[in-house]
């Protein structure tokens, strides 16, 4: 008999459970990860905000980008590292459901930075000679506002919906809480048909993004075809938001195989997988456009070299 346990303050975490004897290693590594991501990023967008010759729009929708990574791996990290401390891996009701709106909200605005920065390349590959009419800078803090509003409002609709439902089970079979694990808790099936239609209605949006961004790329492509200035510029600009968008892809793929075949696999491999979207994405990113853009790389090596002397 299932018992009812719609008033649930406190949610057990057992995605740990199997690992605690490497606790001292997990937490080392996750720490030296942690450390890493926060220092490329806020490098990256140190440098952007500082030097003027970089507050154009790819350059500010980059920012916007790393900003994005640190905003959804401080809703990861602190708490995996506390919980590798801690004896008993527990999170209270109000706190899984935060961490579940910054993780949802996080993945669904890197899916639109993404979505923005391939209209960005196809603007200038395509349109140049109006691209700073379109990609004015009224235009650019409406679209950075969109992918920011637009997800957490989004993300916020789903996990309220998500917060009326009577839960009948406190028990999380992951390392972090994420909205539909929290739906899945849910006594009554019926009660989650809100939920449900909500929840697609959000990967729908998200799907017309993934066609935006093939659309951009497809017309920036044949532009690009027969103009080896273009193909140029696609090399240094579009190559690493392709990269991203590639990272970013394998990285949900991952989570979803793992949603799908995760039973099956031991539980570290599990955790491996459940992990990779705080780490790849966030990692990647400044690296590829620090390394392939010029100017972020340029400016960065003058600063290294004037802090070495």
């Amino acid at each position: 008999m299932m018992h009812n346990f719609s008033h649930v303050r406190l949610f057990f975490l057992s995605g740990l459970s199997e690992t605690m004897n490497y606790r001292v290693v997990l937490f080392s590594l996750i720490l030296i990860s942690y450390c890493f991501i926060v220092l490329v990023n806020v490098a990256l967008i140190v440098t952007i905000i500082l030097d003027k010759n970089m507050h154009e729009p790819m350059y500010i929708l980059l920012c916007t980008f790393c900003m994005n990574g640190l905003y959804g791996t401080t809703g990861f990290y602190p708490r995996i590292l506390w919980d590798l401390l801690s004896p008993v891996h527990v999170i209270s009701y109000t706190g899984c459901l935060v961490q579940a709106l910054v993780i949802h909200s996080f993945v669904c605005s890197d899916m639109s930075i993404l979505a923005v920065m391939a209209y960005d390349r196809y603007v200038a590959i395509c349109r140049p000679l109006v691209y700073h009419s379109i990609m004015s800078k009224q235009r650019i803090l409406m679209l950075v506002c969109f992918s920011w509003l637009t997800p957490f409002c989004i993300s916020a609709m789903n996990i309220i919906l998500t917060s009326r439902l009577k839960l009948c089970s406190p028990y999380i079979a992951k390392l972090y809480c994420m909205n539909w694990i929290i739906v899945k808790l849910a006594c009554f099936p019926t009660d989650t048909i809100v939920n449900n239609i909500v929840a697609y209605i959000t990967i729908i949006i998200y799907i017309f993004h993934g066609f935006l961004i093939v659309w951009s790329y497809v017309y920036v492509i044949k532009t690009c075809v027969n103009s080896l200035e273009n193909r140029a510029k696609f090399m240094q600009t579009c190559l690493p938001h392709l990269t991203s968008l590639l990272i970013f892809l394998v990285a949900i793929l991952f989570d979803v195989f793992n949603e799908r075949f995760g039973p099956n696999l031991p539980p570290t491999i599990q955790n491996v997988i459940a992990i990779e979207l705080f780490i790849l994405p966030p990692i990647m990113n400044p690296l590829i456009y620090g390394f392939k853009l010029t100017k972020i790389r340029n400016r960065i090596l003058g600063i290294t070299c004037k802090i070495q002397r």
